[in-house]
């Protein structure tokens, strides 16, 4: 198979293009040959050498999303079949043309949906859902306030709150972002270069405040959370995009029963991303096979501009994800 691996810790500079032999699925594994695979801001901080990979998952090659077809069957597999087309999330080695993952980290692609759209919708929609539902219990009618609302999971959950009758308050750092973001159901934008929206937000909102803060920065933007989050609000923090430190008065936290969780997929145990995976399968992937949500693709490259990929997303001017295409038969450089 190729692969892309991060030769050591740096910039996208020590993104190499390499064979390897295909992996082989153990019990209860499947092999996928991989169409696509979406490339996200936890590949950036792996790559720095900041995020490692969870154990059992190859640690020199990113990847967290993809779709294709299976090709192989591990012992005891009962739910797939090889041929079908499925996609999701893995704890790394996205960036190949070939991967293995327990049978029930998978969903199975919509009939009409291609692999690049299929790509970039599991790491999206399922952080999405996770936090704003799972978590923090989002319902109908409610506030919801969505930071870098372009990012992949900011489009995403721009969608999911409008498909559930939420009202949502979005952030960008740019207008054309937030003009984007409103085609997909998005019903505030707030155009925001540094940390400082909490007034906007509450005049949006009547002085109520939002229910839910779906945090996807962090730094100082917590401290502003806690400045217009409704008593009984919750925050739940996503990202570290803005930094992870951040000074702020834990008496309005106290005062007006703000819950601040933070969260991550990636190192969860086996059994709590199976249900994760479940969750989207149930709730998300029929919704996007009727088209009522949709995944986000600014650009589509070959699997070898895995660098080029890496600097546009470090620039920050993307609106949603870039996707890796895997199927083209892009040559690994000699001595690769």
């Amino acid at each position: 198979m190729r692969a892309i691996v991060i030769t050591r810790p740096g910039g996208p500079e020590v993104l190499d293009l390499v064979n390897r032999p295909d992996p082989e699925p153990s019990r209860g594994e499947v092999r996928v040959r991989v169409k696509a695979a979406a490339v996200n801001r936890a590949d950036l901080e792996q790559r720095r050498g900041r995020y490692p990979a969870p154990p059992g998952s190859p640690p020199d090659v990113p990847g967290l999303e993809f779709s294709g077809e299976i090709e192989e069957l591990g012992a005891d597999v009962t739910q797939w079949n090889v041929g079908d087309r499925v996609f999701g999330l893995v704890g790394g080695g996205g960036y190949a043309d070939a991967l293995v993952t327990h049978e029930r980290l998978l969903a199975r692609v919509p009939d009409g949906m291609s692999f690049v759209d299929a790509a970039a919708a599991p790491e999206a929609f399922i952080t999405a859902y996770d936090a704003m539902f799972t978590q923090a219990e989002l319902a109908m009618g409610e506030w919801v306030l969505i930071h870098a609302v372009g990012s992949g999971v900011g489009t995403a959950a721009a969608q999911l709150a409008r498909v559930a009758g939420a009202r949502s308050i979005g952030t960008a750092r740019t207008a054309s972002k937030l003009e984007r973001a409103r085609g997909l159901g998005l019903d505030h934008g707030i155009t925001t270069s540094e940390a400082s929206f909490a007034d906007e937000v509450l005049r949006i909102t009547g002085g109520s405040g939002v229910a839910v803060v779906l945090e996807l920065v962090g730094g100082d933007y917590v401290r502003e959370d806690l400045g217009c989050v409704a008593r009984g609000g919750r925050i739940i923090l996503v990202g570290l995009l803005g930094g992870t430190e951040v000074r702020m008065d834990l008496g309005r936290l106290l005062v007006r029963r703000v819950v601040l969780r933070g969260t991550m997929l990636r190192s969860r145990p086996l059994e709590q991303k199976i249900a994760a995976t479940d969750t989207f399968a149930r709730s998300v992937v029929p919704l996007l096979a009727a088209g009522r949500l949709k995944a986000v693709v600014d650009d589509v490259l070959p699997l070898a501009d895995a660098r080029l990929a890496h600097t546009r997303l470090e620039e920050g001017g993307t609106f949603g994800k870039l996707v890796l295409d895997c199927r083209r038969p892009w040559e690994v450089p000699d001595g690769g």
